[in-house]
C-alpha cells in the first residue's frame, strides 16, 4: 500500500505551486532520507550526466552530492504544469571544499504517479562561480518571500 503525498495530480496552478514549494523545503534540509520520501519506491533520475533508479540510488546520490556541495541553499520556481507534469526552474548557492563559491542553474522536469510521488526526475544543471559577496541564497526561504518568483541574474 503507498501512502499519499498531496498535493496529488492533476495539477491546477495552486497545488503545482504547492508541490515545487515542498521540494523546495525539502531540499533545504539536506537530509537525503527525507527528500527520497518524495519520491516513488522506482523512481528514475537523471541529474546532470548521472542516471539512477529507486529510493536508495537517491539517498546515495544525494548524500555525496551534499558532502560536496557545503552549506547548500536553493530555490525552485514553478514553470509550468499540465496533468501530473511540472516543469520547474531553480538556482541554488554552495561551496566546494576549496572555499570556492558556486551558483547553479537548472532546470527539472516531473513526472507524479497517482500517490504524488515522483516518478521521474529530470534534472539540467548549470555551474557558475561566484564569489561570497556575490551570494543571494542565504539559506531556506524566509516566510515572507514564498510565492514570490526568484529572480534569474
Amino acid at each position: 500500500m503507498t501512502d499519499d503525498r498531496p498535493p496529488l495530480p492533476p495539477f491546477t496552478r495552486a497545488t503545482a505551486a504547492q508541490k515545487v514549494q515542498a521540494a523546495e523545503d525539502a531540499w533545504n534540509t539536506r537530509d537525503p532520507h527525507k527528500v527520497s520520501l518524495a519520491y516513488s519506491p522506482d523512481s528514475v533520475w537523471r541529474n546532470r550526466d548521472t542516471f539512477v533508479t529507486g529510493r536508495a540510488a537517491i539517498v546515495e546520490l544525494l548524500t555525496a552530492k551534499w558532502a560536496r556541495e557545503r552549506e547548500y541553499a536553493l530555490r525552485k520556481d514553478l514553470w509550468a504544469f499540465d496533468g501530473n507534469r511540472i516543469a520547474v526552474r531553480f538556482q541554488y548557492e554552495c561551496q566546494d571544499a576549496d572555499g570556492q563559491w558556486w551558483r547553479s542553474y537548472g532546470n527539472e522536469l516531473w513526472e507524479f504517479d497517482e500517490h504524488g510521488l515522483m516518478t521521474r526526475r529530470e534534472a539540467g544543471i548549470h555551474d557558475v562561480r561566484i564569489e561570497e559577496r556575490e551570494r543571494r541564497i542565504l539559506g531556506p526561504r524566509p516566510e515572507a518571500e514564498r510565492g514570490r518568483s526568484f529572480p534569474v541574474q
